[in-house]
């Protein structure tokens, strides 16, 4: 069975969220790109024009003139090679959920023919992509893997509101069912990653280093999360520390923090099912998932305590948390840890108020049903929390941030944003 000529590639993505339509609107920029989502909003604003992650700017979007959507299986069919960039998350038992991407292996199944070659991007465990993607690609198109259709992966590296690391200038990590594929999907990856690629010797080698990348970065802020309830039990500033101690050449520069988002929060989960299935407890791994898991809840009853130290009145109070989206600079809301703390003070009796100028009002309200402030109102809160570092709020400063402060009340700077000697308590 032939493969399909580099050149006579014509690309289908499935999935048009962070990962995907990066990914669509570079290969659009030099081959024919058909960006497939089941959203019909999505896909009507993206034929508009407009990207509301954010991820890609309209010019960027304008300048993808090979580059065209539908949710159409007909126009799928049109493609000759496949990009999946479904999300795989969890479910209530943090155990992986591949609903999203076993339904875009039997869409697939229904639209692809002899010769054409099926690229995840997913982060899944070792092993998935050829034990449960591709036996209902099979199903359900009638076709033989490796004799009929062919598979690649490649694990996404996207970083949400990163505006310096872009799918060009990150190390992409590829794979092939045979060797002639592996280099095809190499090759293919070649022609928009500028730094290069690293062809992997096997789909599953490619699967478990992506799983790790995240798993690796989830125990590192583990360690300092834990580092930081210890320092503040012995009165110590832990940015001082973590300062003092980074003046070392191989001192790892990770910082305390809520450990939200759709990877470093999500991905171990996967390899610790993985690790279970096989008969070992990945035991250090989930316990740096306790800690992290635990840290809303941890930061709810510091600024608790600290309330009461001021003799102010938990039940009944009003609490501002500045930022929702899971991380800075970005309007993403996939698994933001934020909602811990706010489900935690609702314990307490408080009433929290959430503002953060990235997110849509919209979004926040279908997702965690809740109403964002627009803007705070002067000298209403009893406590205000900097959860996320948007640069609005370092803009902004600790006179107008005070300001919205009544006469007695508690500032908690969660990620550095303001100098220690403006705020009442740092993590």
């Amino acid at each position: 069975m032939s493969l399909p000529r580099l050149e006579d590639i014509k690309l289908g993505i499935i999935g048009l969220g962070y990962v995907g339509l990066p990914l669509a609107v570079e290969f659009g920029k030099q081959l024919p790109v058909l960006g497939f989502d089941i959203n019909q909003a999505r896909v009507n604003a993206l034929e508009s024009g407009h990207d509301a992650t954010l991820e890609v700017t309209d010019t960027e979007l304008k300048a993808a003139t090979q580059l065209h959507f539908t949710t159409s299986l007909e126009r799928l069919s049109e493609c000759n090679v496949f990009m999946v960039t479904v999300p795989t998350p969890i479910n209530g038992q943090k155990q992986p959920d591949l609903t999203p991407l076993i339904r875009a292996s039997e869409t697939l199944g229904k639209v692809i023919t002899q010769g054409n070659i099926v690229i995840y991007e997913s982060t899944v465990y070792p092993g998935a992509t050829e034990e449960d993607c591709v036996p209902v690609i099979e199903q359900v198109s009638g076709l033989k893997y490796n004799q009929d259709f062919f598979i690649g992966y490649s694990p996404e590296r996207i970083n949400p509101g990163d505006k310096e690391r872009r799918v060009t200038n990150i190390v992409k990590v590829t794979s092939g069912s045979t060797p002639e594929v592996a280099d095809l999907v190499d090759a293919l990856y070649r022609k928009i990653i500028t730094v290069g690629t690293h062809k992997a010797s096997s789909i599953r080698v490619a699967e478990a280093a992506k799983v790790i990348e995240n798993t690796q970065r989830d125990l590192n802020i583990a360690l300092v999360n834990e580092l930081a309830i210890i320092f503040n039990k012995l009165g110590i500033d832990t940015e001082e520390v973590l300062e003092a101690a980074g003046t070392k050449w191989n001192f790892l520069p990770f910082r305390p923090g809520l450990v939200g988002g759709h990877c470093i929060g999500i991905d171990p989960y996967y390899l610790t099912y993985k690790s279970q299935a096989v008969g070992y407890i990945p035991d250090v791994i989930l316990a740096g998932r306790r800690i992290n898991s635990n840290m809303g809840a941890y930061v709810a009853d510091e600024l608790v305590k600290a309330m009461l130290r001021k003799r102010i009145h938990v039940a009944g109070s009003r609490i501002l948390i500045l930022g929702l989206a899971f991380k800075e600079n970005c309007p993403d809301l996939r698994n933001t840890r934020v909602m811990d703390i706010v489900e935690h003070l609702d314990h307490y009796g408080a009433e929290v108020d959430l503002h953060d100028p990235w997110v849509d009002a919209e979004e926040a309200r279908h997702e965690y049903g809740v109403e964002l402030v627009n803007t705070p109102a002067a000298g209403e809160y009893d406590a205000i929390l900097l959860a996320v570092a948007h640069h609005q709020f370092k803009e902004q400063g600790i006179d107008t941030i005070r300001g919205w402060g009544k006469d007695a009340h508690v500032i908690y700077d969660l990620k550095y944003v303001l100098p220690a000697d403006q705020v009442d308590m740092r993590l």
